[in-house]
């Protein structure tokens, strides 16, 4: 690649004696051989930096980075449910008269004025469970799947395994229409008063339906399961699940 360069022409300069030499030429000689020499060293340098180092290869991809550039990453779950931390049940509060029937503080504070506004308007929203132990889940899933001789997969479909019900939470509630049980826990509630009134008038009070039709999990559809997400510790817990 040098080879197209054309030689230097040399000018020739009178012989001088060492003697009579200009002070001034020699010191300004020196300053541009030193000046070549510098820049023969860049070149050399840069010659011999790699073409793929950047700054980018010398620093560590944050954990955001790495989390944007992956987005297919899969995420932790069983037969299409996430894994959640179980509520103490000492902090949970009742949403029914008698007390069975509980939720966290903020949800449970949520529901019940929910109710209130639902009632004004002559709908009766029945609570139909709320908070539950890892125990309530081991048997709805796999004592009522031997019951009804159902495989993992086809009982994964309409309940959680234990450890990734989002009634763990404390956040997530089943909900009916008082005034028409034989819809309760079935796709049929869609069709009632409540679940058209929870339907425009939930997120009012942060309650969105968990399982819609289609939804990305692949659980079926439940138009009667609700889940909290009105503070930061219940947003996060169903959406970092998904991370």
């Amino acid at each position: 690649m040098y080879d197209d360069i054309p030689e230097a022409r040399r000018q020739k300069v009178p012989k001088t004696s060492p003697s009579r030499s200009n002070p001034a030429l020699l010191i300004g000689s020196g300053l541009a051989l030193g000046g070549l020499v510098l820049g023969a060293g860049l070149i050399t340098s840069f010659l011999k930096t790699p073409p793929s180092q950047s700054k980018v290869d010398a620093e560590p991809a944050t954990p955001a980075e790495i989390s944007e550039a992956s987005p297919g990453a899969t995420p932790d779950t069983t037969l299409g449910h996430f894994s959640y931390k179980v509520a103490s049940e000492n902090e949970l509060k009742p949403i029914t008269a008698e007390g069975r029937i509980k939720l966290r503080p903020s949800a449970a504070q949520a529901y019940r004025q929910m109710s209130a506004a639902a009632a004004k308007e002559g709908v009766t929203l029945l609570p139909l469970s709320g908070f539950r132990t890892i125990e309530d889940q081991d048997h709805l899933f796999f004592r009522v799947k031997e019951e009804r001789v159902q495989g993992a997969q086809q009982r994964a479909k309409v309940s959680a395994p234990p450890g990734r019900s989002e009634h763990h939470t404390g956040y997530a509630v089943d909900i009916g229409d008082a005034t028409q049980t034989q819809t309760h826990l079935s796709t049929a509630f869609e069709e009632t008063p409540a679940f058209a009134w929870l339907q425009k008038n939930a997120p009012r009070y942060s309650f969105e339906l968990s399982f819609p039709e289609g939804n990305a999990q692949g659980v079926s559809y439940e138009p009667w399961h609700w889940r909290y997400v009105g503070d930061q510790d219940s947003l996060e817990t169903f959406y970092n699940a998904r991370n």
